[in-house]
C-alpha cells in the first residue's frame, strides 16, 4: 500500500493536475494506492487501483495542522487493518503535512518546487524579488531541510530541481522524474479553428512573470493591434495585470481574461491557440507548457534551465533572453507571421511530449520510486550524503 497525502487535490493548480493525471495512469501491477485529501474536483471519480479518503479542511489559520493530524491518525487506522504502508508519498509545497512524519516511516517526498527557487534566490542574478521577507524565507527553508532530512527518497521534476536540492545538502536518494501529460486527452486537432493568437496560462504571480506578461501584451498589440490574446489563470498579482491591461481587455477588447479554467476544458482552449507564451521566471516543470505542446502549439519562453529538454530553440519552440521584452515580442511575432513554421514546430513539440512526457510511461516510474528497494539495494542516504541515485 502506498499512501499519498495532499490536502489541495481539488484545485486547478499544478500539483493537483499532476496528481490527477498520475492517478489516472496507474500501472496494472501497482500496489494499492490510497489518496488522503480534503476534496476532489467536481464529478471526479477514483480510477481503478486506488481508494480515496476525504478529510475536511477547516478554514482557519491552523486548519492545515488540524487536517494533517487527522490524516496521520487515519493512516494509523489503515495500517492496523492492512499492515504497514510501503511508502507515504508527500507533495510539497505546502510544507506543513510533511513536518509531522518521522524517519520511522518510509517517506517519499515529491518536491515540485523549493522556497530557494520560489524566493528567487536560486538564480544569479535574481530575476524577481521574493514575495516573502528574509526571515520568512529562512524559516521556510529550515522547514524544507527538516523534511528532506527525513525522506528516504526524493522525486524532483527537472535537473534544476536536483540542483536546488543539492543546495539544501540533499545529494543522495534523489531521482528526476519529469511532469507528464495525458497524451490521449491533450492531442492535436487540425479541424479546430484557431481564434486565439497568443495564449498565456498559469498563476498570475511575480515569480510567474506577471509583470512582463502585462508588458508583453501591450507590446504585442502595439505591433499587431488585431492580435487576439487570452490569459488563463489567477493569483495575487492579478489586480495589477488587469489594471495595466484595462484599456485593451474586456468582451470587445483584444485581451480576454479567462480566470480559473477546469482541466477538462483546457484541451479545446489549447487547440484554438496559435502560440503558447510564458514569461514565468520559476517553475517545477510547467504543466501548461507540456499540455500546450502536446496539442501541437509551439511555445515561446524565457531561456531558463527548467525548460531544458522541453522547449528547444527551433525544434519545439523559440527562446528569448530573460527580461528581453523586445526579443520575446519578436519571437512571438515570428510564429504569428510564419504559420507554416509554427505548425511544424507544433508537430515536433507534440512528438517530443509523446516520447518523453506521456503519463502512461512516467506513472510506472513514480510507483517504482515509491516502492521500497529490494534486499540487495542499499537504502538511500540522507541529507549530506555523497551518493546519488540519479
Amino acid at each position: 500500500m502506498i499512501v499519498i497525502f495532499y490536502p489541495e487535490f481539488g484545485g486547478v493548480h499544478g500539483i493537483a493536475r499532476y496528481l490527477d493525471s498520475f492517478l489516472a495512469h496507474l500501472p496494472g501491477k501497482a500496489p494499492p494506492i490510497v489518496l488522503i485529501t480534503a476534496g476532489t474536483p467536481p464529478e471526479w471519480r477514483a480510477p481503478p487501483g486506488m481508494e480515496l479518503l476525504l478529510l475536511p479542511l477547516r478554514p482557519h489559520r491552523l486548519g492545515l495542522v488540524w487536517w494533517t493530524l487527522q490524516a496521520r491518525a487515519a493512516l494509523v487506522r489503515l495500517e492496523r487493518e492492512r499492515g504497514p504502508a510501503q511508502a507515504v508519498n508527500l507533495h510539497v509545497p505546502p510544507l506543513i503535512p510533511a513536518l509531522f512524519f518521522s524517519r520511522k516511516r518510509r517517506i517519499v517526498l515529491t518536491a515540485h518546487t523549493t522556497y530557494l527557487g520560489m524566493s528567487g534566490r536560486f538564480d544569479q542574478p535574481r530575476h524577481f524579488d521574493s514575495p516573502w521577507s528574509r526571515l520568512s524565507v529562512a524559516i521556510k527553508m529550515a522547514m524544507e531541510r527538516h523534511i528532506l532530512d527525513r525522506a528516504a527518497q526524493v522525486i524532483t521534476l527537472t535537473e534544476q530541481g536536483r540542483q536546488e536540492l543539492a543546495r539544501y545538502g540533499r545529494h543522495g536518494g534523489v531521482v528526476v522524474i519529469p511532469n507528464g501529460v495525458d497524451t490521449a486527452t491533450f492531442i492535436e486537432d487540425p479541424k479546430v479553428v484557431q481564434d486565439i493568437d497568443v495564449l498565456f496560462c498559469g498563476r498570475i504571480e511575480r515569480r510567474k512573470g506577471s509583470r512582463p506578461l502585462a508588458e508583453m501584451c501591450l507590446r504585442l498589440l502595439q505591433a499587431r493591434p488585431t492580435l487576439r490574446i487570452c490569459i488563463v489563470g489567477y493569483g495575487d498579482d492579478e489586480a495589477h495585470v488587469r489594471q495595466r491591461l484595462a484599456e485593451v481587455a474586456g468582451p470587445d477588447g483584444p485581451v480576454r481574461f479567462e480566470g480559473r479554467v477546469p482541466l477538462a476544458a483546457m484541451p479545446e482552449l489549447y487547440r484554438r491557440s496559435r502560440v503558447y507564451a510564458s514569461t514565468s521566471y520559476y517553475e517545477g516543470l510547467p504543466g501548461t507548457c507540456l499540455e500546450a505542446m502536446a496539442t501541437g502549439v509551439p511555445a515561446v519562453v524565457w531561456n531558463l534551465p527548467f525548460y531544458a529538454g522541453l522547449v528547444t530553440e527551433g525544434c519545439s519552440g523559440l527562446l528569448a533572453p530573460v527580461n528581453d521584452l523586445d526579443g520575446f515580442t519578436q519571437r512571438v511575432l515570428e510564429l504569428i507571421d510564419q504559420p507554416e513554421r509554427a505548425a511544424a514546430l507544433g508537430r515536433q513539440a507534440a512528438n517530443l511530449v509523446r516520447r518523453r512526457h506521456d503519463w502512461q510511461r512516467l506513472a510506472g516510474q513514480v510507483v517504482a520510486a515509491c516502492t521500497p528497494p529490494g534486499p540487495a539495494s542499499p537504502r538511500p542516504l540522507g541529507v549530506g550524503a555523497g551518493v546519488s541515485s540519479t
